[in-house]
């Protein structure tokens, strides 16, 4: 059978071999924000897994944009040299194309890890001032952040532009750029987070203005061959927040500056969301912003299953699926996702053995096999 997931998909000079995406996953194993060899182990094993493209995890752009001390960082020659280590094995020996997301956490900054509480580092614990849009903190108990006047968006924006070149030395193929999850961008985007009364604050049209002024800089500097996407949060999940229309205009204004798609992610702004959890909860978003924007999208959140995965580019929902959470519990799902819908991906020679077994489609196509309910449907 042919796969809609598993058939390539181009955006400007870059063709994946097939749709499936490795979402960014912050793994808070770096050292001043330096990759560490759990990095080579986490994105290795990514490249060589069958996937079309890797996004790395969240790179900060400055140190004071690191959720966590342990947040892997592209702000320094140390970290640049650090993780060209990783791109180094990842090119080598990888099929998939490789990706990164640069990103501020902006006032969710300074926490500690989340196997340590992921609660604001307390001042026996070394913390720093965090900036954002307003000087309101996340939460009760959370550090105030620093409104950022002028001086502090031209650093910010520079530091993008910068980490953007230090992609583009590392060999990265496309970039993404984080607008979501609360971090930032999300901070200016959201009204929940920006109170200003200046030309960065109220209408839409305002609450946009630095995120486009990034995202025009970075773009700017980045190869014209080279595909830049952005993450957004489609809903804050909190009345009178950000919505998913919100998004079709922040989408709309982006594409005009050359953006290549659009991953709709959602929440992450205010402890108070009410998110409507299921199996491809999001999607929806996805689908809207592709429709009405006319602007190819990668969907994420909780998709699982082969078979819906096939579905969501199959119907025209998304161009890609991206996954996470479930890569962590399967790194092969990628092979054994073709192997249940009756394919082939691309696997590293010293796996062909394994991969080629006919045997093992057999099998996956039994593990992937629609459940009752679905195939009711």
């Amino acid at each position: 059978m042919s796969s809609k997931l598993f058939s390539p998909f181009t955006m400007r000079g870059m063709t994946i071999d097939n749709r499936t995406i490795v979402s960014p996953m912050c793994e808070y194993s770096a050292v001043d924000g330096n990759a560490q060899d759990w990095h080579l182990m986490h994105l290795g094993q990514f490249a060589t897994g069958g996937f079309g493209l890797v996004i790395t995890e969240a790179a900060a752009v400055e140190a004071r944009g690191r959720i966590t001390p342990g947040d892997l960082g592209l702000w320094s020659d140390e970290n640049e040299e650090a993780l060209g280590r990783i791109m180094r094995f990842c090119k080598e020996f990888g099929q998939a194309k490789m990706g990164i997301q640069l990103a501020h956490a902006g006032r969710k900054a300074s926490c500690n890890l989340p196997w340590e509480g992921r609660d604001p580092l307390r001042a026996d614990q070394n913390p720093w001032q965090t900036v954002s849009s307003a000087a309101n903190p996340h939460d009760v108990g959370w550090h105030t952040p620093k409104m950022m006047d002028r001086e502090d968006m031209d650093t910010v924006k520079a530091a993008f532009v910068e980490a953007t070149k230090r992609s583009d030395r590392l060999g990265f193929d496309m970039i993404e750029l984080h607008s979501a999850h609360g971090y930032l961008l999300h901070e200016f985007l959201s009204p929940i987070a920006n109170t200003r009364n200046d030309t960065y604050g109220g209408p839409i049209e305002n609450r946009m203005r630095f995120p486009l002024e990034v995202f025009a800089a970075a773009r700017e500097v980045w190869p014209e061959a080279k595909p830049m996407g952005v993450r957004l949060s489609a809903t804050d999940w909190v009345d009178n927040g950000w919505t998913p229309e919100d998004s079709v205009v922040y989408a709309q204004q982006l594409k005009a500056l050359g953006c290549d798609y659009i991953c709709a992610s959602s929440g992450g702004v205010s402890e108070q969301q009410r998110l409507e959890l299921g199996e491809g909860y999001q999607v929806k978003f996805a689908e809207k912003i592709r429709k009405e924007v006319d602007i190819p999208t990668m969907a994420v959140g909780m998709i699982y299953d082969p078979h819906h995965a096939e579905s969501v580019v199959a119907d025209g929902k998304a161009d890609m699926v991206a996954l996470a959470r479930g890569l962590l519990f399967d790194p092969h799902w990628a092979v054994r996702a073709a192997a249940a819908l009756d394919v082939d991906t691309s696997s590293p020679p010293q796996y062909a053995r394994a991969y080629g077994f006919r045997f093992l489609r057999d099998k996956e196509r039994e593990w992937a096999r629609p459940r009752p309910a679905e195939a009711a449907e």
